[in-house]
């Protein structure tokens, strides 16, 4: 195994969130080999937090004998083309925190790449997952918010600075709920974990209180206490995916046209639901298509495993630099 290591080559793939920070050794194939974790919130400013980052990763890199290529970052407001992360509401680190110059200064190494979670996830599914043959589709994350990645002609698509792909932030209910982002309508304060959660509050206040999870609280209400609900025929839970599904369809059918995939991957802890959430899904599609488009575009779930997936993605982006460099 010694030997092995040895002439072994990976990538170290970082997933930074509000909470914690989860971090893994890559090898091309897409195998998690060793992660380490510890939690982002332990830290109350950037420089703090990058000091336990980079003992972290060398603690990882000595654990492993191996030969690391690089490291991706996947973060909230993660800036591709800069390198920092800009204005996160949820972590410590100000207007412009350059983590990629501060690793590089660390680590002495080239390949080092950070994005938003979900434009790496995307790239994941690109490099190891459902989209390895695929040149277009898009990643729909659906976890407390609503995060997307769009794939075009093989690559991903940043826009100007960065950012683009905020698939999330579209308006999918005029004047509707308000949105983490200040904005009202957005989808994901409809089409996410949390806006699951906001739906089977109003089901439940149309049905009078008639379910069989009437009696849990906001923070005991989840995605999966919901699916099992409407799996168990709770009326309240069976419509508020449908209304889920409905909307998500909708929106998904505008992102068709404007990016023309041939796949939409939908990834996260709703995804769990099946065909409670696929079905209306994807009726809602084919409604809302041009006839040109309909019967066209798959809306399937992503293949990336869902425990590892925020590491996947980011060490995908190292991998997908280097073989482009061939």
């Amino acid at each position: 195994m010694d030997e092995f290591e040895n002439h072994m080559k990976y990538s170290i793939g970082i997933d930074i969130g509000g909470t914690g920070t989860k971090l893994g050794i890559v090898d091309e194939g897409g195998k998690v080999i060793k992660k380490h974790e510890f939690k982002t919130t332990d830290y109350n400013d950037f420089a703090s937090y990058m000091h336990g980052l980079t003992t972290a990763i060398k603690t990882l890199q000595h654990s492993f004998n191996g030969h690391c290529i690089g490291i991706g970052i996947g973060a909230p407001n993660g800036n591709y083309y800069k390198g920092t992360i800009d204005c996160a509401p949820n972590l410590p680190f100000g207007l412009c925190a350059p983590i990629v110059e501060t690793l590089r200064n660390a680590f002495g190494m080239k390949h080092i790449y950070l994005s938003n979670d979900a434009n790496a996830a995307a790239v994941g599914e690109k490099i190891y997952g459902g989209g390895k043959n695929l040149d277009h589709f898009i990643l729909i994350t659906l976890g407390t918010g609503l995060g997307s990645g769009i794939i075009v002609d093989g690559k991903l698509l940043l826009g100007a600075d960065g950012f683009a792909g905020e698939l999330g932030h579209v308006c999918a209910v005029p004047n509707g709920r308000i949105c983490g982002c200040g904005k009202r309508g957005c989808l994901e304060a409809y089409a996410s974990a949390t806006g699951i959660k906001r739906t089977f509050l109003e089901m439940l206040s149309k049905h009078n209180g008639n379910s069989i999870i009437a009696n849990k609280t906001w923070d005991e209400l989840d995605a999966r206490v919901i699916e099992d609900a409407a799996k168990a025929g709770d009326i309240a839970a069976i419509e508020t995916y449908k209304i889920t599904g409905a909307l998500l369809g909708r929106c998904l059918a505008d992102f068709v046209h404007f990016s023309r995939p041939s796949t939409i991957f939908l990834f996260g802890g709703p995804v769990k639901a099946g065909e409670l959430i696929f079905k209306p899904t994807r009726e809602a599609l084919e409604q809302n298509l041009m006839p040109l488009f309909r019967g066209k575009v798959k809306v399937l779930p992503s293949e990336l495993p869902f425990g590892d997936a925020a590491i996947l993605g980011a060490s995908a982006m190292v991998w997908s630099a280097v073989n482009a460099e061939g």
